[in-house]
């Protein structure tokens, strides 16, 4: 018998086909009906399942739907957050699509989605491979559901494939630092930005613990004297927008600061007099950092070719780059749209950007701050960061024959680590201080389930030994710095080396 399923505001009829395999009533198109009623669509259900039973339920010419179709159909249908929207986007156009694009649906075979995969992992990362193939997996699912086919070939079968050797595809550990890593590679930052902005940032993200889009999207107003407030974040989609959303899994917080932490922010705040932004109206603590190809920029920008071509700027990038990655339809359509808005590669830049582009503080900024090195950026490859040795620890050479000008270079301070990689710092430096799990929890955004977390609670005195402790590690950090070399060209440091050393007399 069908039965009416709740979906937000409207229900669906669903309909039993065997254990634990259930349809859904679809119109005409192949799109779920969505009813206003409990007795509709319990009733439509019922229908659908009798004509099941007589074996009239299945239009002929559906079956022989391509993937390509079904895949842009579904995910017409899909209605979740931008973030996600923009990853099974690219995951489809990318990686699904150049392989099963033209295939019928019902002819993709098991063995097809395991060729796909061996072929992916020779050129991608095995984590990367594991997450487009859950995609596909889920895009045949719903194909069950609507019964376009009886079985999903991109389901794992347990205990088939190969056994030794697996963790050849783990990932590499996570790279963390401690309290003077987090020092010394916020002081490189401000010196490659040369502003402050980027060393008070970093400071903040690794003795807070913050997630990225929450420092980028941390406003003003959530900056308390003894306290950071996270109501929002700041996600950057592949076309440049950035979306003010909730943080991740809604993990609403406040994360206690210390005093010297709170003067930290203050004083940049007060310093920098942050205004609203043009594209939220808000005031957010942090600005980007160079220039943003918007405003005085007349000319069109990559973006631009991706919406009139309707791709990800991925592919538009791909059509730039590597245009065998590529097929012809998808090239045809992005060189049309670059003739037709005249777009020219390079063009000029102006006006400071409004937030910091995730890429572009973590390859320009970040990465060569703990490493030492630029990354490899076509048609450059992977150079040390030129730097003149005066004033300790030195300053990046800029402009034509910097690196002839150069005397020196930095050494490694984390090698790998990440943006990221400061929150896993965090958690590890509450670890080492002997933090109750429950306020490691609550500062990380993270939700303990267990019967155990229930009856855990933060008391005033856990989050004065924390912030104790951090202090504690900040003063010791300043000290370390401080033998190295009494000053730094980074002006809010300065202050600081200047501060701690009175205080040390």
């Amino acid at each position: 018998m069908g039965f009416g399923e709740k979906r937000g505001n409207y229900w669906r009829g669903r309909y039993k086909i065997a254990p634990g395999k259930h349809l859904t009533v679809v119109a005409e198109d192949g799109k779920p009906i969505k009813f206003a009623t409990k007795g509709e669509a319990q009733r439509a259900a019922s229908e659908a399942e009798n004509k099941y039973r007589r074996g009239d339920w299945r239009d002929p010419a559906r079956g022989q739907e391509t993937f390509g179709e079904y895949a842009n159909r579904w995910y017409a249908t899909q209605d979740l957050a931008a973030s996600t929207m923009q990853n099974y986007k690219r995951h489809i156009e990318e990686h699904l699509l150049p392989e099963f694009e033209d295939k019928a649906l019902v002819g993709i075979l098991r063995t097809d989605v395991e060729l796909w995969e061996k072929k992916e992992r020779a050129k991608y990362a095995a984590s990367s491979v594991k997450t487009w193939r859950s995609t596909l997996h889920l895009i045949f699912e719903d194909a069950i559901d609507e019964g376009l086919i009886t079985s999903n070939p991109a389901a794992r079968r347990r205990g088939r494939g190969k056994r030794a050797g697996r963790s050849r595809d783990r990932g590499p550990e996570k790279a963390i630092t401690d309290a003077l890593g987090i020092l010394l590679t916020a002081e490189r930052a401000a010196l490659l930005s040369g502003r402050d902005d980027e060393f008070v940032a970093v400071v903040l993200k690794g003795y807070t613990g913050m997630r990225w889009g929450e420092i980028v999207g941390l406003e003003t107003e959530f900056v308390r004297s003894v306290s950071v407030r996270v109501e929002w974040q700041l996600y950057e989609l592949d076309t440049g927008e950035f979306v003010r959303c909730p943080p991740k899994d809604d993990s609403y917080r406040t994360i206690d600061s210390a005093d010297w932490l709170s003067a930290l922010v203050a004083n940049h705040v007060a310093r920098t007099k942050p205004t609203p932004c043009p594209c939220h109206g808000k005031t957010y603590v942090f600005k980007g950092q160079g220039a943003a190809r918007t405003g005085g920029h007349q000319g069109a920008k990559l973006v631009d070719v991706a919406r009139r071509a309707e791709v990800s700027t991925g592919t538009v990038s791909n059509v730039l780059n590597h245009p065998d990655r590529v097929t012809e339809a998808k090239r045809a359509r992005v060189e049309q749209a670059m003739a037709d808005l005249g777009f020219v590669r390079g063009g000029a830049v102006s006006e400071n950007a409004a937030h910091w582009r995730r890429n572009g503080f973590a390859t320009w900024l970040f990465t060569p701050a703990v490493s030492g090195w630029y990354p490899k950026k076509a048609p450059q490859e992977a150079r040390p960061v030129p730097v003149l040795g005066e004033p300790w620890p030195g300053v990046p050479a800029r402009g034509r024959g910097a690196n002839d000008r150069a005397d020196v270079c930095w050494v490694p301070i984390a090698k790998g680590l990440t943006p990221h990689g400061l929150r896993h710092t965090h958690r590890t430096a509450m670890e080492d201080l002997g933090t109750e799990k429950v306020l490691m929890d609550e500062r990380m955004g993270h939700i303990d389930g267990s019967v155990s977390a229930r009856y855990a609670h933060v008391t005033p005195g856990m989050r004065k030994r924390l912030v104790a402790g951090l202090t504690e590690q900040w003063e010791t950090a300043l000290d370390a710095r401080r033998a190295m070399c009494p000053t730094s060209p980074v002006r809010v440091l300065n202050d600081l080396l200047h501060a701690r050393a009175a205080t040390r007399q």
